[in-house]
């Protein structure tokens, strides 16, 4: 057993408890927030920070904490030769990767796709059933961002089914299949990428996948490694958290008609709830950082090689920044400064297309459906890592 003399142990070993999030995690968070908001898991060994102004000055201090060893908790202990993802680096690194592959998310190539995504949007809005209940997890919020994806990979759209296949087995506790499955799938996602990396190199195409291959400010461009580490992250995490974000936050809407009715009244509402939605389901639930070097946070003294639990699903909630209505769905939060998307270097790349496509979703389903109502009940992941949503039958009513 470990240290139980630190402080939160008893709470901290909740958050290694996956019963907690296949339910509502909340409640510990808020107990963290109150009265351990850094505590220490003691069988795991690392620190949680619960709060706001932690999680922010965590994520925003890479001199101090580290993402080179790890981000997940399972991967505590674990050195890597060179780094899986873009997201285990640290300065300078990971400034030449975001220099490198930012100009292919730039604002105005997000905007030039909301056509096809509005496109991919309405088709599958329209085979939403009516007046009884539909799972839209896989309805619409499964197949939607991978299609997006596969456009911009400049890949068949007809792949998504295998996509989604290869994205579940990256996240630890999406599914419960066998490892050997697990790792048979994402050595079929490394060598599909590599492959893609491979062509656009040698012809390069109009897609998003050809504006990285190509780019070389300064004479320095992605290997072809390099290159396919990214596409993975994009792959996972450019549609796990989308998905989640759709599915958590439409179910969420159906058992909160008020903030629908708003909604319905005022499209001009809907940014606002997209952001809203992203506090709410926070689709990226924490991310490992590791201390440096001996500091200390809220008074708690933290020693070099330490790991730090990033919490933003409960920064998320936190009283002191969002005041007393932080347990409840507003769709017009003004401000709302959720930690969704992180903070700091690390700040996600993908945020301006995950509101697109949030942001499209929803204003096709408002136009289209007077209600939305729970259609039975939510059954959500146990994964510590991406609040997912596995069904979530709802009732559309014109």
């Amino acid at each position: 057993m470990g240290d139980r003399s630190r402080p939160g142990g008893d709470l901290a070993a909740g958050l290694t408890d996956p019963s907690v999030y296949a339910d509502d995690p909340h409640g510990l968070y808020a107990r963290l927030r109150a009265e351990a908001p850094v505590a220490w898991h003691p069988d795991a060994g690392f620190w949680a920070v619960s709060t706001h102004a932690e999680v922010q000055a965590v994520g925003t201090d890479p001199t101090t904490f580290s993402s080179a060893s790890g981000i997940l908790v399972d991967e505590i202990g674990t050195h890597y030769a060179s780094p899986p993802t873009m997201m285990h680096t640290d300065p300078p690194l990971h400034t030449r990767y975001r220099r490198l592959v930012q100009p292919g998310f730039k604002p105005s190539i997000v905007r030039g796709l909301e056509r096809s995504i509005r496109s991919k949007a309405q088709a599958l809005v329209d085979t939403l059933a009516v007046g009884k209940p539909v799972d839209v997890v896989p309805a619409l919020c499964v197949p939607f961002p991978l299609q997006v994806i596969c456009e911009l990979l400049g890949v068949d759209g007809d792949q998504w089914p295998t996509f989604y296949q290869w994205s579940e087995a990256a996240i630890p506790g999406a599914t419960e299949w066998p490892e050997q499955r697990k790792e048979e799938l994402l050595a079929q996602m490394w060598s599909f990428l590599v492959g893609v990396a491979s062509e656009r190199r040698a012809a390069p195409r109009d897609d998003v996948v050809s504006a990285l291959a190509t780019a070389a400010p300064g004479g320095d461009r992605l290997s072809d490694d390099e290159l396919a580490m990214f596409l993975i992250q994009l792959l996972v995490a450019g549609n796990e958290t989308t998905r989640n974000l759709l599915a958590g936050g439409l179910a969420a809407l159906s058992q909160a008609p008020e903030q629908w009715s708003r909604l319905r009244r005022d499209h001009s509402r809907v940014p606002a709830a997209v952001e809203e939605l992203l506090r709410w389901t926070t689709p990226v639930i924490s991310f490992l950082r590791t201390a440096r070097r001996d500091t200390i946070l809220a008074g708690q003294p933290i020693a070099a090689g330490e790991p730090v639990l990033m919490i933003y699903a409960s920064a998320n909630r936190d009283e002191m920044v969002f005041g007393p209505t932080s347990d409840r769905l507003d769709v017009g939060r003004d401000p709302n400064p959720h930690l969704s998307f992180g903070f700091g270097p690390h700040f996600c790349l993908g945020a301006a297309l995950a509101r697109l496509e949030a942001r499209v979703v929803l204003e096709e389903i408002i136009d289209r459906f007077s209600t939305v109502e729970p259609g039975g009940p939510v059954e959500r992941a146990s994964s510590s890592v991406i609040a997912g949503v596995r069904h979530a039958p709802l009732i559309f009513s014109h």
